[in-house]
């Protein structure tokens, strides 16, 4: 399933965030910061990018509902959509 804008707008704004939450991480280690603060940034990152992932699936889940109510054929199959959705948990 290709990634369309109007499936990934919510997961991209969560990707850059997450991105620069990690240049801040990396910022502090670099600068010998206190390691709490760092694994605070970090463990934030790690749920963005999870998220992320989840916000991807669901809306593939969505686009492939709706391909099938109009009577197409989804570009993926409920199996696969879970075999992803596995791979994040």
């Amino acid at each position: 399933m290709k990634l369309r804008p109007e499936m990934t707008g919510d997961a991209l704004t969560r990707l850059k965030r997450a991105r620069g939450q990690l240049n801040a991480v990396i910022e502090m280690m670099e600068n010998g910061e206190d390691c709490r603060a760092a694994l605070t940034q970090l463990a934030a990152v790690s749920k963005a990018i999870d998220r992320a992932g989840f916000k991807i699936i669901a809306s593939g889940m969505r686009h492939c509902g709706t391909a099938r109510q109009e009577g197409e054929e989804p570009e993926m199959t409920e199996e696969e959509l879970e075999k992803l959705f596995l791979a994040l948990a």
